[in-house]
Order: structure tokens, then C-alpha cells, then sequence
């Protein structure tokens, strides 16, 4: 534990990396009332030169405002902080924002984030995030598709907490609101190249370019591809590396000013992914049955091979367009988003992680097909932010659909007598069977809501905060499962059924800001989440799992303290909060048919409290140094006892919750050597540290202790050149300096009771070199 302190410590105080800038405006400026009609996307950020953390501006409450005026808790990471990093999506994110954790999976349609402690981890198709993901005003109703490549972002809002009465979904623990970049004035451009290796090979390469149409039309393309080898081997496929993707897209957005009160902007996207990833690793010896023989690399969150006859894989296909109109009518800005994307998924998944079937030890494959597409219409109008009640109020509604085909393919064997030794149901004399079933299922999720929030600016100094909102959700579910022959984890045929369940709801916020001094703002917020209803819709499902599953509402306080000292230099911002979560929304470890899996339902009560520091500094021209740390608390208060009275199942009150480490923290900067000369050069580094945390919720105190990831530090470094007028740059950086090894995921339910593991690229040290060019 000394060591683990000792290293944490050694990180954050060597510490150096790309700042946390957004859009930065003049001091003194007003930023709302500079651009009040663009209040969800950023103008390109002027220079740094000059330029301070205190000046810093969001969109987290739908208006230009500086970050230091928002009574929120929100942390900023921009776009290059996330390339500098070597980020590709938003798993790159919880490096940098302490109160944000990733639960990575086999796939990733089954991924999750967590903020405060927060999540939802579901397999269910009818089960909506806590925290939702929102790109240019557009929300993204899967939880998967918020996990592409983050490509040309300008910066990302980390919203922590209930969120309903300003933005379009509702959210009971948070939002991730992404901004890309806006298309130039003038005709330009970058071409980026990147190159990794250490533990397995990695291509990148983006390239954007800034089209002007015309004086009024403005237009930016952007197009990226990655490839990458993987970190794991594979023994049944001669050592091939796993885990890794090859992935390409392309991004275009049009900017109209049809007249100087009208400006229309129109985004489109396509995306590919083809990842043979997550391959989970077996990191224990099994405690049961003959498996253990062609188990290699049994070594915890050291282990690096597997031996599988199926390489898990997910292909992925999404598009989206969205058409935004800004207009001003009077004083007032009156905002318009529509949106229609798509996103298909096939998850193929080994599911017995062995190279065959044996006696004793079966097969299972998946292949899971999935096709889903989300309609969203959203209007807001805004008043000027400098009168006495400024207010945003507005509509939205979305329409969600998903369509599953699941297959599970088992081979059982047997033999008579049983054997001693590990035999493969290719053996002579076995008793073969091939248990099949396949199941199709889906959800349509509606939603229509009204939504608002004013302030009352009472005195220069102190503002009264109030938002209401009223929501209806409509959710229709449906499944049908045909089996040929059950076998493990392939339960009897079932259905058709259909459910639907309806359900309204009022949520709010309410709250008071003074400014202390002028350098400081005190505020103090209580809001109301919601998650609307779910059904626990997933292959194996029963006549006894068709219940509804009740919303979940969250009772969130939460004070801070934002303070912008030495003329903007450096920023320290304070949060404190608790939050109460009723009929939470979880996942419950069970086993059907012989197969470990979760059911989604109600569990209970939970509460999370904590506290939360953001640093950002910048003491001169170039030297940055941001920051963060947070303590957090999430455990259960109290778990539901099932009907039958038996509580082996139940959850413990006081247990803490899975992904919510008590201690997190990162700290990095970056410094810019100016020569004078024809080039500079930059030195950087990122570190970052958490403590424990449980992987897999359960039951049972043994189960949680194995399935803790232990604490752990990261160090990442970097150097580069940098022409003195920036036309390019080349950096060196190393990741994980340390060559820290850990688990991103640990669950039980491996063959024989062995536990299983997943790897992340992270886990070992590695290094690269990335070129870019502007023009």
C-alpha cells in the first residue's frame, strides 16, 4: 500500500500534459450575449496565446456561459487533451475526469459509464443508461454507440448528477455532452498520422478540411482509420493477437447563415467497426472439472493468452443526420435539433472459453445480431442571459427502436464411464448432442417531454435557480424464442409475448448562487432524477421475468465552490454532494440453465456522497497543469427481499457498488520550450490514480473479493517538436511508463469456477509516435 501511495504521489507531483481549454473568450466579455443563437455548438477557440482557465466556456446549461458562472459540477476535457492522451473513444476519458469510470465487457453493446458510482449495467434491450451521451445536441439512445472513435472533438462536459430540465433526455446520473469542431473561415485543414506499438501494432491516421462555400457557408470533412493488433494471443488460432479493431468513418458538416438572425447547421456521419474484442482471459485456476489443462497463462491481470475456438468479435455500422436552426426573434433565440440515426450491431461471442467441447465441458457460441434506429425532435427557446428572469424552456421527443436475433449453439457430450482425464467430444464412444435455440426480441422506447429552467438574478451577487419537467415514456417490448433442444444456458421455447407499460413523471431542480467575492461563486442545488420504466428483455427470458421494472428516481443535493484567483490563472473548483437512488435500476448475478447471467431489475435503495476538486493553471504563457480528485462513498442502503423470503441473493446494505472507487484523482501538464528559433519543443505527461474497486455487484462477500480490482497508478510521458507557427508538429509518448498491470473487468462464472478477465490495452507499457500536419 506505501508503494501504491508512494507511486500515486510521484505521479501527480512530476505531472505534465495538455491543458483543459474550450472556447475562450475575452475577458470581460459576456458570452452569452456574444453569441447567444450558437448555444450548442463552440466557435472555433482563438489562440491561447493570452488566453486563461477562468475564461473557459460551456454549453452545459444550453447558453454560452463561462464554466466558473455555471452552478454545476462539470469538468472540461478538450479535444486535444483526449489526442494528446492517444484517446480514441470515451473509455480514454476516465483517465482524465476522476468522477468518470468505463465498465468495459466481452462486447461493446454491453459497456458502460459511471459517474459518482452511478451506472447501468444491462444486457436487457429494454433498460435505458444513466448517464446519457449527448453529440452536438443529439442524444445517443444506445449505450454502445457512445463508445466510437471521438473524432474532431472540440471538448467534452462531464455533467455530474440529475440533468433533466435543460437537456432533452432525462438522466438520473449524468450527461456527457460532446461538442465537435466547427467548420473555419478560410480554406484549411490537418493530416494526422500515428503509429504504436509494445503490445501489439496500431495504425491511425485523420485528416479534416475546412471548406468555405461561400461568405455565408461554411463546410468541414473529416475522415479517420485505425487498426490495431490486439493485446491478448490466441493459441487455437497459432498465437494470433486479439482484441483489437480496425475501425474508419467519415464526419461532414455544413454551416448556413441564411440571414444574420438564421443559421442552419446540418451534420452527417457514418461509421465501421470490426473489433475481435473482448476475448476474456481466465486469470485463476479452476476450482472444479478437468479444464485446467488447456487453460494457459493463468495469472490474474497478468495473463496475456487465451485458448478459444471462436474469436469473440463485434461488427459495427452506424450513420445520423441532424439538422439544427438557430433563429432570433426578437430577444429571444429560438433553437430546432432533428435527428435520425442508425446503429447495427453483431456481437459473436465465445461464451465456454475453451478450444472444444469436452466431456464435462460443453460449448456455447453466440451470435447476436442487432439493429436499432432513434428519431428525435427537440425545440428550445432562450431569453437574454442579463435581465432579471432569464430562462431556457423547451420540447422533446424521441422514438427508439431495437431488434435483436440472438442464436446460442451448444455441444454436450458424454461417456460411459466417466472419464478422469480431460476428453474431447470427438473422442470414439462420447454421445454427442447440439442443444440450439434461437430468440428474437426488441423494444420500442417513446418519449415526449417539457422541460425548463429560469434564474432570478435578485442582486448583482445572488441568483435563485428553478427548472421543472414533465415527462410521459411509452416502452413496447416483445420476444419470441425457438428452441430446438435445450442445453446449457438454452432454456425451452418460449412465447410470443408482448408488454408495454407506460409512465409520467415530474422532476426538477431548484437552487441559490452567490458570488462570494468577485473572484468566487458559492452555490447550492437540489434536483430530481428519473429513468423511465424497463422490462428485463434478453434471451433467456421466462414467464417469470416479464415483469415491469418500476423508474428509477434519484433525490440529488449537491453544494460548490468555483473559485478563479490571479486574474484567471488558476481555477479550483469545490463540489460536495449526496444523492438518494429509489428503485434502482441493477443487474443481479443468477444462473439460468446451468449459466452464470444477470437479471435486470429493481434492487432497491442506493445512496452515493463524496467529494469533488478540479484544478486547472496556468502560472505562465505555456505551462498548463490540470487536474482533478474526487472521494467517493456509493454503497447500498437497502435491497429488495424476493417474495419467497430468501435473501441469498440480496445484496448486503453498506456494500459498496460496483465501479466506485473511494479515491480517484489525475493530475498532468504540458510545457512549450519557445526557442525563438524555427521549431519548439513541448514536454507532457499524464498521470492518474485510483483506489479498489468492485467489479462484479454480488451477493456474496467472497465472490465481490475476488472480482476486486486492486488500486492502481498509471504515468504516461511525452516530448515533442512544433513548428514555431504551428503548420506541424511530432510527438513521442510513452504510455504507462511503469508498466502497471490490471483488469479493466473481473467476473466469475469461467470454466469450472475459474474467473474470468479482460485486458485492456492500458495494462502494459507501450509507445508511439504521432505527426500532424496543419494547413
Amino acid at each position: 500500500m506505501k508503494n501504491r501511495w508512494l507511486l500515486a504521489g510521484a505521479a501527480l507531483a512530476a505531472g505534465l500534459n495538455t491543458p483543459t481549454w474550450a472556447q475562450v473568450v475575452p475577458s470581460g466579455t459576456d458570452p452569452a450575449a456574444s453569441d447567444p443563437a450558437r448555444n450548442d455548438q463552440a466557435a472555433p477557440a482563438p489562440a491561447a496565446d493570452g488566453s486563461v482557465p477562468g475564461e473557459i466556456v460551456v454549453t452545459a446549461q444550453k447558453r454560452s456561459e463561462r464554466l466558473q458562472d455555471v452552478p454545476v459540477a462539470v469538468s472540461v476535457i478538450s479535444g486535444d487533451q483526449i489526442g494528446a492522451q492517444g484517446g480514441v473513444n470515451l473509455e480514454s476519458a476516465q483517465y482524465l475526469v476522476p468522477t468518470l469510470n468505463f465498465r468495459k465487457s466481452g462486447t461493446a453493446i454491453n459497456q458502460s459509464l459511471f459517474l459518482r458510482g452511478v451506472g447501468t449495467s444491462t444486457f436487457s434491450v429494454a433498460g435505458e443508461p444513466s448517464i446519457s451521451t449527448v453529440v452536438d445536441g443529439v442524444v445517443y439512445s444506445r449505450a454502445g454507440e457512445a463508445f466510437s472513435d471521438l473524432i474532431d472533438i472540440d471538448r467534452i462536459e462531464v455533467l455530474r448528477g440529475p440533468q433533466g430540465t435543460l437537456f432533452g433526455k432525462n438522466t438520473s446520473a449524468g450527461v456527457i455532452n460532446i461538442v465537435t469542431k466547427r467548420p473555419g473561415d478560410v480554406l484549411g485543414g490537418f493530416v494526422e498520422g500515428a503509429f504504436y506499438t509494445g503490445n501489439g501494432n496500431e495504425y491511425r491516421t485523420r485528416a479534416a478540411l475546412d471548406i468555405p462555400l461561400s461568405d455565408t457557408i461554411k463546410s468541414r470533412f473529416t475522415g479517420f482509420y485505425g487498426n490495431y493488433a490486439g493485446n491478448i494471443r490466441n493459441i487455437a488460432y497459432n498465437n494470433r493477437r486479439v482484441n483489437g479493431y480496425e475501425h474508419y468513418g467519415f464526419r461532414g458538416m455544413v454551416v448556413a447563415e441564411a440571414t444574420p438572425d438564421l443559421t442552419f447547421t446540418l451534420i452527417g456521419d457514418y461509421r465501421r467497426s470490426n473489433d475481435d474484442c473482448c476475448a476474456e482471459v481466465i486469470g485463476t485456476t479452476p476450482t472444479s472439472g478437468l479444464t485446467a489443462s488447456v487453460l494457459p497463462d493463468r495469472n490474474g491481470n497478468k495473463s496475456r493468452t487465451v485458448n478459444q475456438d471462436l474469436i469473440t468479435h463485434t461488427d459495427e455500422k452506424s450513420w445520423g443526420v441532424s439538422l439544427q436552426a438557430d433563429a432570433t426573434l426578437g430577444t429571444q433565440t429560438v433553437t430546432y435539433i432533428g435527428s435520425y440515426r442508425e446503429y447495427d450491431n453483431t456481437e459473436i461471442r465465445d461464451g465456454d472459453w475453451l478450444p472444444r467441447a469436452y466431456v464435462g465441458a460443453n460449448q456455447l457460441h453466440d451470435f447476436g445480431p442487432q439493429v436499432s434506429n432513434t428519431f428525435t425532435q427537440e425545440i428550445r427557446v432562450a431569453s437574454p442571459s442579463n435581465q432579471f428572469f432569464s430562462y431556457v424552456v423547451g420540447a422533446y421527443y424521441s422514438r427508439a427502436f431495437t431488434e435483436r436475433t440472438f442464436r446460442r449453439d451448444d455441444v454436450v457430450c458424454t461417456a460411459t464411464p466417466t472419464p478422469t482425464v480431460l476428453t474431447p467430444c470427438s473422442t470414439a464412444g462420447t454421445t454427442v448432442t447440439r442443444p440450439t435455440g434461437t430468440a428474437v426480441f426488441g423494444s420500442t422506447f417513446k418519449n415526449l417531454a417539457f422541460f425548463g429552467q429560469g434564474v432570478f438574478n435578485l442582486t448583482d451577487r445572488f441568483r435563485a435557480i428553478g427548472g421543472v419537467r414533465y415527462t410521459a415514456d411509452q416502452l413496447d417490448v416483445f420476444h419470441s424464442r425457438v428452441t430446438t433442444l435445450a442445453g446449457p444456458g438454452i432454456n425451452p421455447s418460449f412465447g410470443p409475448f408482448a408488454g408495454k407499460t407506460t409512465n409520467t413523471n415530474w422532476s426538477g431542480k431548484a437552487g441559490l448562487q452567490f458570488d462570494v467575492v468577485r473572484e468566487s461563486t458559492a452555490y447550492a442545488t437540489y434536483s430530481r432524477g428519473y429513468k423511465g420504466p424497463a422490462f428485463n428483455v434478453f434471451y433467456n427470458l421466462g414467464a417469470t421475468g416479464t415483469n415491469v421494472i418500476d423508474p428509477e428516481t434519484a433525490d440529488s443535493y449537491e453544494v460548490g465552490l468555483k473559485n478563479t484567483l490571479f486574474g484567471g490563472k488558476l481555477v479550483v473548483n469545490l463540489a460536495a454532494y449526496y444523492a438518494k437512488y429509489h428503485n434502482f435500476q441493477a443487474n443481479n448475478p443468477d444462473v439460468v440453465a446451468g449459466v452464470l447471467v444477470t437479471r435486470f431489475t429493481n434492487a432497491g435503495d442506493i445512496s452515493t456522497r463524496g467529494g469533488e476538486l478540479d484544478l486547472i493553471v496556468r502560472p505562465v504563457r505555456d505551462l498548463n497543469i490540470s487536474g482533478g480528485l474526487a472521494y467517493t462513498d456509493a454503497h447500498v442502503d437497502q435491497f429488495r427481499v424476493p417474495t419467497n423470503g430468501v435473501t441469498t441473493g440480496v445484496v448486503p446494505a453498506g456494500t459498496q457498488l460496483g465501479y466506485a472507487p473511494r479515491w480517484k484523482g489525475s493530475l498532468g501538464a504540458d510545457y512549450r520550450i519557445r526557442t525563438g528559433g524555427a521549431v519548439d519543443f513541448t514536454l507532457g505527461a499524464q498521470s492518474s490514480y485510483q483506489s479498489s474497486q468492485i467489479s462484479q455487484f454480488d451477493a456474496s462477500a467472497a465472490i465481490r473479493a475476488a472480482t476486486t480490482i486492486k488500486a492502481y497508478g498509471l504515468l504516461d510521458l511525452s516530448a515533442g517538436i512544433v513548428d514555431a507557427k504551428d503548420a506541424f508538429r511530432i510527438v513521442l509518448q510513452v504510455k504507462n511508463v511503469l508498466d502497471t498491470s490490471f483488469a479493466s473487468s473481473i467476473v466469475s462464472g469461467g470454466p469450472g469456477g475459474a474467473y474470468r478477465y479482460i485486458i485492456p490495452r492500458e495494462a502494459d507499457r507501450y509507445a508511439g509516435i504521432t505527426a500532424k500536419l496543419n494547413f
